[in-house]
């Protein structure tokens, strides 16, 4: 499980990240809207060196926070960054091995109104960034979401969410290898699947 020392260093990064994102944007756009997202996600299988056993990943929770623009009344362009801390115990003497994923995606969203909110469509594309005891790593990835969106005025919103990420991988990869010969685990195959459900507030200004 995620430690409050490992999580409280992983908020400070992803907050860097985050503001970065934020300073250089806010020269593109105007109507710009913060989005704070808390929620749970559940997390695929590894696979043991040998091939023989899965290996399950802990399902934890998530944050995110977004920084959207106004496209036009139609939807938003949207920079998300989403962290989940999260582990697995490797088969070979039972110990703990810590796995951090950050997403940092470019999202477009779609709006779809109904009578009291309004249902959102997205797709994204961008990076994950893993990290484990042994290595990390970036690779290309892509999302889709779907979510509901209810309006309580004009700067304040409540955002439910569905969203799932797709990450290219490589099974040959040490970012489970304390070295060439000693592995704890690897990718079950060449696409990692991500899907998360969240809650969270947007505040436009």
């Amino acid at each position: 499980m995620l430690s409050v020392k490992v999580f409280s260093q992983s908020i400070r990064v992803l907050l860097s990240v985050f503001l970065s994102l934020v300073i250089s944007t806010t020269t593109l756009a105007a109507n710009l809207e913060i989005t704070s997202l808390i929620g749970y996600t559940f997390s695929p299988k590894l696979n043991s060196v040998d091939n023989t056993t899965s290996i399950p990943t802990t399902d934890e929770p998530n944050i995110a926070l977004g920084l959207s623009w106004k496209d036009s009344n139609a939807g938003q362009g949207q920079i998300l960054i989403n962290y989940i801390g999260r582990d697995f115990t490797d088969n070979i003497d039972q110990s703990i091995h810590s796995f951090d994923t950050v997403y940092a995606h470019f999202n477009g969203i779609g709006f779809f109104k109904e009578r009291n909110y309004i249902t959102t469509v997205g797709m994204g594309i961008g990076m994950a960034y893993f990290k484990s005891d042994y290595d990390s790593v970036f690779y290309p990835s892509i999302s889709i979401s779907l979510g509901t969106r209810y309006e309580f005025s004009k700067s304040l919103a409540l955002i439910t969410e569905l969203r799932a990420y797709a990450t290219l991988t490589k099974d040959d990869d040490t970012l489970f290898c304390q070295n060439e010969s000693t592995c704890a685990a690897h990718f079950d195959s060449s696409i990692w699947i991500d899907s998360q459900i969240s809650i969270g507030l947007a505040y436009s200004f």
